[in-house]
């Protein structure tokens, strides 16, 4: 009877040889306040506290490949290594700041089978991610990213709405925010980042991803108390969806999300980590990004530029028929030349939609191409995604031609592997040509405006063009962007509409578009938000008749030497001040509900600063095209009320004596 306790034994003692060691790390901020903890045993889990308290309980990282073979699943810990890095990068194009402070602790755990995950813990959050050293390429079958929390947070998500005759992976990720507790978020529910995390106390968490390159991007959805990544599966089918924006659709999936080479780092995972006061400020998503690939970057351009689209070209005042014609944008050109903008945008109509060489009838490109150069404006040109691709070389050496230095690029609605890798061909195409782009009908920039500077802003946001046949383009809406869409990178909110209505007030009407809230709270967005070059979408014709307004919103800085958060409240407001040389302008952003803020101004360096303040005016809670100057000096010791009315803003500038 000895022989079965023997043959156990054998077995007991050949499985505690053949199992993998547990493994345990943990890594500090730079700061100290925030611990990641890395684990190890049947499979690689995180969890994160900040100041002693738990943000992130542990969480599954995993990776599937075709083959079988789980990475991160009973990991085999070879060796692991922590560095510091104390560094800073000079921003190309200064979205927040010329000089981004990047600042880490890193751990990176390697693994046998050839693979390796990366740790890193900065003062404003956390970031892992995969890295292989395959020789021959991967297919992945999945990828596990779990994200568990303590208690039952509130979370702050935009879904996709599903499409009729397609899968629900086809979104223009332009979405309002929906606000629940976790538990009560639908199962069925498929958010797209970022994704705000909300407790009871004041740190927020907000989910999301950087370095996006050759990969689908990460949806999350509900699975019991945690959330969890989704990734589009790779699309084997496509067909043309006709209509008055052909796109391409996905008709069949693969039963993998990527194929792609074997040695590479794989996306961020993302946790920003701060107050309400921090999310609008951080770059932490940018300083993820791979660095800037450009060698030259001296012909980007950041400014501002106009748009016509969303007003339908409703124009009066003028002696022509207004319409996509060379009389109408050369009124455009010497708008734009009037009040300080660099640009025109040619929207949709400029040329056929499936052509972009059959040029309407009704334009003389050549001669406004002429007229502008004349007036120092540029001209600028919307195209669709699906046109450009097609004829991508000969459509830019016409953009070329033409001085044409910036385009737009439309309808994607889509970001799986092959789309994803649409935008990369797209910008290294665009930055051979010397044109900057901007996607529209887009997924966040996710750290692509650092890695090509010259995809200078991207829509992924319900901004303005929602006025024209929706209520959601609310005040709400607008101040929970700061804190959420705008830590993925920079947006396209595309402000400035004049004609301005109380939520009573307010219908969608299409060709006389109104917005909702103050006409400061539309000035405010072009400071408030992050774009190198935002687009004014107000109606000229009644922009020529409140010039000294035009001429302050023309006068506002896009890029940024320094910015700083005065005050916030997640979903109420937000007070934002920007540095451009010696200059400061200070913008504030409300929701609905009026109140009284105190602008603290002991941020300004020594000596007298003249401030110029545009805000509402007393009447705007009736009628919000009401706003105010006013104008004094003031000192670093100083603070200035301002009251918002509801759906407000404000606008102050600060220029040194």
């Amino acid at each position: 009877m000895a022989m079965p306790y023997l043959f156990v034994f054998l077995l007991l003692s050949f499985a505690a040889v053949a199992a993998p060691r547990p493994f345990q790390s943990r890594i500090n901020s730079p700061n100290g306040q925030i611990v990641l903890t890395v684990t190890a045993s049947d499979s690689v889990r995180f969890s994160v506290t900040h100041a002693g308290q738990t943000l992130v309980l542990p969480s599954t990282i995993a990776m599937t490949l075709a083959d079988g073979r789980a990475l991160g699943i009973r990991p085999d810990v070879r060796r692991s290594a922590v560095r510091t890095v104390r560094d800073s990068i000079i921003a190309p194009v200064a979205i927040k700041r010329r000089v981004v402070r990047d600042h880490y602790n890193e751990l990176t755990v390697e693994c046998r089978n050839n693979y390796a995950i990366v740790f890193r813990v900065y003062d404003d959050g956390v970031a892992y991610r995969f890295r292989t050293a395959f020789p021959d390429s991967i297919t992945i079958r999945n990828e596990t990213a779990q994200y568990r929390f303590p208690a039952d947070p509130t979370v702050y998500y935009p879904a996709v709405q599903p499409r009729p005759n397609v899968d629900r992976f086809h979104t223009s990720f332009e979405e309002p925010y929906q606000v629940s507790p976790l538990s009560q978020m639908p199962d069925t529910a498929l958010a797209f980042s970022p994704v705000l995390i909300a407790n009871a106390t004041p740190v927020r968490l907000v989910i999301t991803e950087s370095d996006l390159e050759d990969y689908p991007g990460m949806f999350l959805a509900r699975a019991g108390s945690a959330l969890t990544g989704v990734f589009a599966p790779y699309p084997v089918q496509e067909t043309l969806q006709e209509g008055e924006f052909p796109q391409m659709m996905v008709t069949r999936r693969a039963d993998f999300i990527a194929h792609t080479r074997g040695r590479r780092s794989f996306p961020w995972r993302v946790l920003v980590i701060g107050t309400d006061r921090d999310l609008p400020s951080t770059d932490l998503v940018y300083r993820l990004g791979a660095p800037n690939r450009l060698s030259d970057v001296s012909w980007i351009r950041p400014g501002k530029c106009t748009d016509e689209w969303i007003t339908n070209i409703n124009l009066f005042n003028v002696p022509f028929r207004a319409g996509i014609n060379t009389a109408t944008y050369k009124f455009y050109v010497d708008f734009a030349r009037r009040f300080g903008f660099d640009r025109i945008l040619l929207d949709a109509g400029w040329s056929d939609y499936k052509d972009l060489f059959k040029i309407n009838p009704d334009l003389n490109i050549p001669e406004l191409v002429a007229y502008a150069k004349s007036k120092g404006v540029r001209l600028s040109m919307w195209t669709l995604a699906h046109t450009l691709d097609r004829q991508l070389e000969p459509a830019l050496k016409q953009f070329n031609d033409w001085g044409v230095d910036f385009i737009m690029t439309d309808f994607m609605d889509r970001d799986d592997q092959k789309m994803v890798n649409f935008y990369t061909r797209i910008a290294e195409a665009c930055a051979k040509a010397r044109i900057m782009i901007m996607f529209h009908g887009a997924y966040k920039p996710a750290g692509f405006e650092r890695t090509y500077p010259h995809a200078i802003t991207r829509e992924g946001v319900l901004g303005s063009e929602y006025n024209i046949w929706s209520a959601k383009a609310t005040p709400e809406h607008d101040v929970l962007l700061p804190f959420i869409r705008m830590v993925g990178g920079t947006l396209d909110y595309e402000p400035g509409l004049l004609d301005n209505a109380t939520n009573e007030q307010f219908r969608p009407i299409a060709g006389k578009v109104m917005s909702q809230g103050t006409r400061c709270h539309q000035l405010a967005m072009f400071l408030v938000y992050d774009s190198p070059l935002p687009i004014f979408s107000g109606n000229p014709s009644s922009a020529l008749l409140e010039p000294r307004f035009m001429e302050f919103l023309g006068s506002l800085p896009s890029t940024h030497d320094d910015t700083r958060i005065l005050d916030a409240k997640l979903g109420d407001y937000v007070v934002t001040a920007r540095r451009s040389g010696d200059t400061w302008h200070i913008g504030g952003l409300g929701d609905w509900t009026a109140r009284d803020l105190t602008v603290a101004l002991d941020f300004l360096g020594d000596g007298t600063y003249e401030a110029t303040l545009c805000t509402d005016g007393p009447n705007a809670d009736r009628n919000p095209v009401d706003y105010q100057f006013t104008t004094r000096p003031v000192t670093r010791a100083d603070s200035l009320p301002v009251h918002l009315a509801p759906g407000g803003g404000f606008v102050i500038k600060l220029q040194k004596r």
